[in-house]
């Protein structure tokens, strides 16, 4: 849907996030906002967003680097870059970063929303996570983080439950290590998840050496092969 779809505004300076809130707000959208990258990762980890809102000039990481971070991790929310450079260069720029759209500052309200509605008319729809997967003879149900062969229940610890349900969430799609870090409950660096794969894999693996379900897929991280 276009109208109610819910967007995400990241920008530094409180006045024209505040302004910009109201405004798509008025026209009918879900609006959160966020002042940094990293308070705007943690909500895309949090919630899902139909689209995201992005200033290029931000502390720290700017709005083009945490484009092409989000890319890089497989994330495909659609993203309009704003900015105060408008020079061929810098839209270019923006555009190879991997946003949808990029609008120079000053700019119209109307005009934003008109972007944004043309951009959401064009984007498939959001795929919803199934509420349970089936491999081999095991079943995993993603709303209660339960695994089940058969009618017995298997015992999995916390970490290991928090990476199967992401996995499961995107079965069948390769899932970045950085992603499954971010989406799950692990603490630590991408070896958390290597290690905690690795203890996974002997629950639901005749032979773990040569998984069958639970794949590493080379330069992209790890994918649930479903039946």
């Amino acid at each position: 849907m276009v109208e109610g779809a819910h967007l995400l505004v990241i920008d530094d300076d409180t006045r024209t996030r505040e302004l910009l809130r109201r405004f798509l707000a008025e026209q009918g959208y879900r609006v959160a906002t966020a002042a940094d990258t990293a308070e705007a990762e943690a909500q895309l980890d949090a919630l899902a967003f139909d689209l995201v809102v992005l200033d290029v000039m931000l502390p720290g990481e700017d709005g083009i680097a945490f484009t092409k971070r989000l890319r890089s991790a497989k994330r495909d929310v659609p993203i309009v870059l704003l900015t105060a450079r408008g020079e061929t260069a810098d839209r270019i720029s923006g555009l190879a970063s991997g946003a949808d759209d990029y609008l120079p500052k000053p700019f119209e309200p109307e005009e934003l929303v008109l972007r944004i509605r043309a951009i959401l008319r064009r984007a498939p729809p959001p795929s919803e996570a199934p509420e349970a997967v089936d491999f081999g003879g095991f079943r995993f149900d993603v709303v209660r983080e339960q695994l089940t062969r058969g009618t017995t229940q298997v015992k999995l610890t916390s970490a290991e439950t928090s990476l199967l349900k992401v996995l499961a969430s995107s079965a069948n799609a390769p899932v970045s290590r950085e992603e499954l870090l971010r989406r799950s409950r692990l603490s630590g660096n991408v070896r958390t998840v290597d290690v905690t794969v690795t203890r996974l894999r002997p629950k639901i693996e005749e032979d773990p050496r040569n998984p069958r379900f639970l794949q590493t897929v080379r330069g992209a991280g790890y994918l649930l092969r479903t039946d």
